[in-house]
């Protein structure tokens, strides 16, 4: 029987999206950007994090101030009940994907061995 993957990735997709842990993502989300002030701190957080990996994937060296800033930006969103919780919600949601990931590369790693 031959298995089409490109369907079977279209079932997961369709599962992702109604999974609880994804709708409670969708919601928070827009709560966040429902609200102005959690909104721009959250697209802040968002665009100082998309610097420093962008800088570091070019091999670029993070300075001890970006560094700094960036964790000052971490503890203030993460006061932010909203954003708070938006954040936690990724975080389980990141959880789920690298626990399918790790579902969907076993035939690899059984092929080869886990990866060192």
């Amino acid at each position: 029987m031959t298995v089409n993957l490109h369907d079977s990735a279209y079932s997961l997709e369709k599962a992702i999206r109604q999974s609880d842990e994804y709708n409670n993502l969708t919601k928070l989300y827009d709560e966040v950007n429902a609200d102005v002030s959690a909104k721009a701190m959250f697209d802040n957080f968002r665009t100082i994090q998309m610097q420093l990996q962008q800088k570091q994937m070019t091999g670029q060296e993070i300075t001890e101030e970006e560094v700094e800033q960036a964790q000052k930006t971490v503890a203030l969103v993460q006061q932010h009940e909203k954003i708070a919780r938006l954040m936690e919600a990724e975080q389980r949601m990141s959880m789920v994907i690298g626990e399918l990931n790790q579902i969907i590369m076993k035939p690899l790693e059984e092929l080869y061995g886990p990866a060192q």
